[in-house]
């Protein structure tokens, strides 16, 4: 043992040690705490450029040139894809904070998970987030939006009028959209009940979500030729925060380059 920590060294026992955290860290995330399945990744992703520059020079000895190469492209990578994440997290978060103050005459309250027991935290948020929205512009009407999933017990959207109307909020403001299953269909969806409705299809429209989530349904909005109002649903938990913020950037990315119509 002792004759490894000293081909080793104390550097890379050091990043071996932390490697083993992130990776205990990892599990924990994955399949002990639904819905932070992404920051387990993220400590997956740590865990690899930690191993890289720990123990990948140790091929230099033989392969010097290959090994200096390979570094020098990895990191210029890496720090690129810092810059990406880091400029994109700043859009991100310019949008959070969305224009609360503004009035709208419609606003789609986009849904998240149903438990068997009630509304999920993230669909909670949003609940009280509609409710204080709707008490503050006595005009305005919500549409709830979402469907019902397979291992959900009702459709978001009825989860969502139950909850607003018990806390007082007058049930003929509280349009129901019970069939989408992703953010493009909430959206496109609820425009489509309002043109029913109304027989006007609005080209404003306001739209309730967590937080860290309007950036990207502003893009949907835009693809749906509105003008976007983000009304944000402050986060309750930190831990979750942090999670959906990260897990945020690779969706603004996979929409831009994918584009499509998906959550």
């Amino acid at each position: 043992m002792k004759s490894l920590f000293s081909f080793l060294g104390p550097g890379r026992v050091i990043a071996l040690g932390i490697c083993a955290v992130l990776g205990v860290l990892a599990v924990y995330l994955k399949f002990f705490i639904p819905g932070y399945s992404f920051s387990a990744l993220v400590c997956l992703c740590l865990i690899a450029v930690i191993l890289f520059y720990a123990f990948f020079p140790l091929l230099g000895v033989r392969f010097p040139g290959f090994v200096r190469w390979t570094e020098r492209i990895v990191t210029a990578v890496l720090v690129l894809g810092v810059l990406v994440v880091g400029i994109t997290e700043g859009l991100i978060l310019h949008a959070s904070y969305g224009s609360p103050e503004k009035n709208c005459q419609y606003m789609v309250v986009l849904g998240a998970k149903v438990r068997d027991d009630g509304p999920s935290v993230s669909l909670w948020d949003r609940i009280y987030g509609a409710r204080n929205y709707m008490l503050e512009h006595p005009q305005v009407i919500a549409i709830v939006s979402g469907g019902q999933g397979p291992d959900e017990p009702m459709t978001e959207a009825a989860c969502m009028y139950d909850a607003l109307v018990a806390m007082g909020i007058s049930p003929e403001r509280i349009w129901l959209e019970d069939k989408a299953s992703s953010t493009w269909e909430n959206l496109n969806f609820s425009l489509n009940l309002i043109e029913e409705k109304t027989g006007t299809r609005p080209t404003e429209l306001g739209v309730l979500s967590s937080e860290y989530h309007l950036f990207r349904a502003s893009l949907f909005a835009r693809a749906c030729d509105v003008d976007f109002i983000g009304i944000p649903a402050k986060t309750s938990r930190t831990s979750q925060l942090v999670n959906h913020f990260l897990r945020e950037a690779a969706g603004v990315w996979h929409y831009i380059l994918l584009g499509g119509q998906y959550d």
